[in-house]
């Protein structure tokens, strides 16, 4: 592939012995920023909208051999 012309134009100054001009960024510029949050209780409480629904594939009809979702 080609090169940019900033790139070029980078490895020209550090040819020269000018200064690296990624050596001068903010340490923030390679930071991913993005925030990452957690699922509230709201979400959890969704994900597990039919928790005691029960199935009769190879299964009693029985509260307590009914599979947790959560």
């Amino acid at each position: 592939m080609a090169k940019s012309v900033a790139k070029k134009m980078r490895e020209k100054r550090i040819r020269e012995g000018r200064m690296d001009p990624e050596l001068s960024r903010s340490p923030f510029a390679n930071v991913d920023m993005r925030t990452r949050m957690t699922k509230t209780k709201k979400d959890a409480l969704y994900r597990c909208k039919h928790k005691n629904r029960f199935f009769t594939e190879g299964r009693e009809g029985s509260f307590f051999n009914a599979r947790k979702c959560c």
